[in-house]
């Protein structure tokens, strides 16, 4: 599939399961609880993208004075604004999802896969067996002259 043709699928079924998940804890615990909960987890969502946001801006800058690269921090920026737009919106699946780009933790793997997987190119002539640590031999050496 492509990933328009995945995107269309994500963005018509999460509603549909969005409703159902909701309509069915309301069910269970009452209607009033669940719109608290739903409330709650914006306010929460509010709060983390405030915090993790402003943190995350001053690894950013700390890095740039260091003379560094922020990778990381580049990946986190927009992982933070993802996970802070989906906390706000109603629904347990989209507050799961948000949540996972909110905690920091899981934010550092998240972007460490992506700059990983997506954003490291292989260098050409080498492959993933040439670098592998298995095929390194060591030991030492001595000249004798």
């Amino acid at each position: 599939m492509k990933n328009f043709q995945i995107l269309l699928l994500i963005v018509l079924i999460v509603p549909f399961a969005e409703i159902y998940l909701l309509l069915e804890v309301g069910g269970i615990i009452g209607a009033f609880p669940t719109i608290v909960l739903v409330v709650f987890t914006a306010v929460l969502g509010t709060w983390l993208l405030r915090q993790q946001g402003f943190a995350t801006f001053r690894r950013f800058q700390e890095s740039l004075a260091r003379g560094e690269i922020p990778a990381y921090e580049m990946i986190e920026g927009p992982l933070i604004l993802v996970g802070g737009a989906l906390l706000l919106t109603p629904g347990f699946i989209t507050d799961i999802v948000g949540l996972a780009c909110l905690i920091p933790a899981t934010r550092k793997k998240i972007a460490q896969y992506v700059i990983e997987h997506h954003l490291i190119q292989p260098i050409a002539g080498f492959s993933q067996a040439t670098t592998s640590k298995e095929n390194i031999l060591e030991g030492e050496f001595h000249r004798e002259e």
